[in-house]
């Protein structure tokens, strides 16, 4: 009865070590890997949303009215400055 109840222990150490691996790997070590992309991501969105902005200021900046969509709304954007300057 002594063997068998070794057996079972040295089975539930096992069991309890595998599924502490699994968890490190799946809440630690995963993460941090892919982490490291999506920072890499980020990194290229946000150059992608400043050349945007800069576009549209250089376009307003010139008195271009711009005009910006988002889903059915379209709004458009003109400097305030090109608004308060005599007409020619």
């Amino acid at each position: 009865m002594a063997d068998k109840s070794k057996v079972v222990i040295v089975s539930l150490a096992i069991l309890v070590i595998v599924l502490a691996v699994v968890v490190l790997y799946a809440f630690v070590i995963q993460p941090a890997i892919q982490g490291y992309n999506v920072q890499q991501q980020t990194t290229g969105a946000q150059q992608g949303i400043q050349y945007t902005v800069a576009s549209i200021m250089q376009q307003v900046a010139q008195c271009q009215v711009v005009p910006l969509t988002y889903g059915n709304t379209t709004i458009n954007i003109i400097a305030v400055d090109c608004l308060q300057r005599p007409a020619q």
